[in-house]
């Protein structure tokens, strides 16, 4: 890939490595479960199930959001006061949970997250392993992670701490080379079990955004690019997959528009994500901030055409005009005029949409498997 250029654990089977002779390692991952659909939540769903029966690893989860007693369940619908009375819950549970282990996996995300659970993880892991060469992985997930080092000298003091750094792509390794901080990147796992590839013949107005409705991903854009296009195309469709804070004003701003066509989908499990990318003719994002975004990972695998605004991770992601076009962001008029030249140039979409199917098989488990266990081994 050029630059600039709730929760279950279903045992899979693991393909054997080179070292299936070596001792097989104890790994915890500490991350967030599936009881709150996210990222992060998937990406270590996705690890857990894989690793069952694996012959190199031996797997187990500590959920960094573990439910609360019934005699609390009460809280759940209360963010704030939930995070405080889950907090004790969670420390225990690390507690109790990370011994005989040779490596704790932890996920990050920025700011106050990281303080509430990958700080606490690292620091119970070197207290409570007593295991001879135990080591700690932070694998962080956030777009954010400039802005967070630099305000947070908590962050920056446990990262420089930890036995290894991982992130998912190129572009949060120069974020980290900036403060001094090595990181190596494996990608995220998409599920290619989910999506469907299928080539777009005829290429139809049909649009699909599966981002949260969150400042960072800027639905507004693409509902203000979506009336441009409709314009040009009276009867095109779009599809907002997802929900999020910001839904009632995105609402107000269909309305506001005179919009028809819009189909409010609510958020889509994984098991029924594929589906909306595959009634769909193009995808389409207007995010200002991102990492490694699974969407356009998901978009790529089930071969709908990636149109986007090009935040600085993502010319890491996506190549303009081979694997999908790019625009400034924030330019709803931009974003809208891609759209429009791939519905004028069907074959200039179907190119997109199969290089971009091809840098899809870089995202799979058997191409990124064998990446995490020469990492867990190059750690011990």
């Amino acid at each position: 890939m050029s630059k600039p250029a709730k929760q279950s654990v279903t045992p899979l089977q693991g393909a054997p490595s080179n070292q299936s002779l070596a001792k097989r390692l104890r790994v915890c991952i500490v991350a967030p479960s599936l009881r709150y659909v996210g990222g992060q939540s998937v990406q270590a769903d996705l690890l857990l199930r894989h690793w069952q029966n694996d012959s190199d690893i031996d797997i187990r989860f500590l959920a960094v959001d573990p439910p609360l007693p019934r005699v609390l369940a009460w809280a759940e619908s209360i963010p704030g006061l939930r995070t405080i009375l889950r907090e004790p819950i969670f420390l225990w549970h690390l507690w109790r949970g990370l011994k005989d282990v040779d490596i704790v996996h932890i996920f990050s995300a920025a700011y106050w997250s990281f303080l509430l659970a990958p700080g606490p993880a690292w620091l119970l892991a070197k207290i409570k392993m007593k295991t001879p060469g135990s080591k700690t992985l932070i694998n962080y997930h956030s777009g954010e992670a400039r802005d967070h080092l630099q305000r947070f000298r908590s962050a920056k003091f446990v990262l420089s701490r930890v036995d290894k750094i991982v992130v998912p792509s190129g572009y949060l390794v120069d974020v980290f080379r900036e403060v001094h901080l090595p990181a190596s990147a494996v990608p995220n796992i998409v599920d290619l079990l989910q999506f469907h590839y299928r080539e777009r013949t005829p290429l139809r107005p049909h649009l699909v955004c599966t981002r949260g409705f969150s400042t960072y991903y800027s639905v507004d854009v693409v509902v203000r690019a979506f009336a441009e296009i409709k314009k040009q195309y009276p009867k095109a469709h779009l599809d907002l997959v997802g929900g999020g804070p910001l839904e009632a004003d995105i609402r107000k701003l269909v309305a506001d528009l005179n919009l028809t066509g819009v189909d409010f989908t609510g958020v889509a499990s994984r098991q029924e994500i594929g589906k909306y990318y595959d009634q769909a003719d193009i995808f389409i994002n207007a995010s200002w901030l991102d990492n490694m975004p699974l969407s356009v990972i998901e978009a790529f695998a089930a071969g709908t055409p990636v149109v986007t605004t090009s935040p600085e991770c993502m010319p890491y992601l996506v190549e303009h005009e081979r694997t999908g076009l790019l625009s400034p962001v924030g330019d709803e008029k931009a974003l809208a005029a891609n759209v429009i030249r791939l519905l004028r140039d069907p074959a200039l979409a179907a190119s997109l949409a199969q290089n971009a199917h091809h840098e899809s098989r870089k995202y799979t488990w058997e191409a990124v498997r064998e990446q995490w266990v020469n990492t867990y081994r190059g750690l011990l």
